[in-house]
């Protein structure tokens, strides 16, 4: 069983299908399994695997689904008590403890535009864990001399580009390109094809003009709401090095399920910290 669980991981990671792995990691008194029995769930509730069936089945399944979605690990204790089994009649009198650990395949940042910001982000964002690969429609700009770690380099205008490009749900697209257009075009290939960031860099009055060009093409307005921008963190940035650690933060954030108004300073006040001197 062990190998047709790992298995299914590997293929949910392959096809970008969110999954959870749980785990029977310890046992007290008379239980449908032992520690160590283990089963893969998939976003959409199917299995692969058994950690004994019934009422605690169940229960770790639905709570395998929220981890998925929450992004977050759980350990859970189980008491098979009759409350507990109800209809099932699984009445064992034990407790189970599982670790239900969600799985994501490896995220990819997709970057639209081959100029200053792109270089840094590139290289940080490979040293993050992200694979990345990058278009541009000007070869002088998108080359392996530039971007050495890039799984992916094309040449080609946003729109055909993306085509080429690893478009889902483990994917991070960051658009960057050199102009309205440009930013528009690559938009408008990627909105509305799951992705689990867009990205778009640039001020407000920016974000109106392409937004009113993707609105006449016919982009929902839902999608427009998924945009992240201005993309990256307030963190004062200037240069092209400091903008890609901004953007980077924010998907680091979004890769770890932190919600947007829980973003801040790791700082806390020191009990009994005197002030400074004036």
């Amino acid at each position: 069983m062990l190998k047709s669980v790992c298995e299914a991981a590997l293929a949910a990671e392959r096809e970008g299908v969110g999954a959870a792995l749980v785990t029977v990691v310890g046992t007290e008194g008379s239980t449908p399994q032992k520690a160590g029995a283990c089963m893969l769930v998939r976003e959409d509730g199917t299995c692969v695997g058994t950690i004994g069936g019934g009422c605690v089945e169940n229960e770790m399944v639905r709570r395998a689904r929220l981890a998925i979605a929450r992004r977050r690990p759980e350990l859970a204790s189980y008491e098979l008590t009759a409350d507990q089994a109800g209809e099932d009649g699984l009445v064992c009198g034990g407790r189970m403890q599982v670790f239900v650990d969600p799985l994501e395949p490896e995220p990819v940042l997709l970057v639209f535009g081959a100029g200053h910001v792109a270089v840094p982000l590139c290289r940080m964002a490979r040293m993050a864990g992200f694979q990345v690969e990058v278009a541009d429609d000007r070869a002088q700009f998108a080359n392996a001399e530039r971007f050495p770690d890039a799984r992916a380099i094309v040449v080609e205008e946003m729109g055909a580009a993306a085509a080429r490009m690893s478009l889902g749900p483990a994917a991070y697209a960051v658009v960057v390109t050199r102009g309205h257009r440009g930013d528009a075009d690559a938009l408008h290939a990627v909105l509305g094809r799951g992705l689990r960031y867009v990205g778009l860099l640039g001020s407000r009055p920016k974000m109106v003009h392409v937004f009113a060009e993707l609105k006449q093409r016919g982009v929902a307005p839902a999608e427009l709401e998924r945009v992240h921008v201005p993309m990256g963190l307030g963190i004062g940035a200037r240069t092209p090095e400091e903008i890609a650690v901004s953007i980077l933060a924010e998907l680091i954030a979004v890769r770890r399920g932190v919600p947007p108004g829980q973003v801040g300073s790791l700082k806390a006040p020191l009990p009994g910290r005197l002030r400074e001197a004036p």
